[in-house]
């Protein structure tokens, strides 16, 4: 029940951001916080990561839904170190907070904009799956015992 209270608090972490983002975003669109370095901007993301795969929401469905079951099962059956449960915890995390978005919204609510950095706008969510990826890469490059 541990990992599961885990996902429970990062999801209501990432969904309380988008709530936030929303109430105080959405009709003023941009908020400086650093000028020409980072906005708050309210963005409907239809599509993934960059926006690729615009108004397929199912295929995003299936994928979060199916990975999180297999992260779910492999956390609780086999021997994980922490850099890995960390990982799959994230990464789990990130796919349902932005699969609650595409199936309560439609789209996904994005609001960080580093503009010195990329054009593309991003939430807490996604900031979890690629944290959870890398530090899973880690786990499966040099920390898993079972090469």
């Amino acid at each position: 029940m541990l990992y599961e209270f885990i996902i429970v608090l990062l999801i209501g972490i990432d969904q309380a951001s988008k709530l936030w983002a929303i109430s105080s975003l959405k009709n003023v669109k941009s908020i400086s916080v650093i000028e020409n370095v980072f906005n708050l901007t309210y963005v409907e993301n239809r599509g993934a990561a960059f926006g690729i795969l615009q108004n397929n929401q199912w295929i995003f469905v299936i994928v979060a839904v199916l990975a999180s079951a297999y992260g779910l099962y492999y956390l609780h059956n086999k021997k994980v170190n922490i850099v890995g449960k960390c990982g799959i915890l994230l990464i789990i995390s990130g796919a349902l907070g932005n699969l609650i978005d595409r199936v309560r919204l439609g789209y996904v609510v994005d609001f960080f904009d580093f503009t010195i950095v990329w054009e593309y706008v991003f939430n807490i969510a996604d900031v979890f799956v690629v944290v959870g990826t890398i530090l899973l890469c880690i786990y499966i490059m040099f920390l898993d015992n079972k090469k």
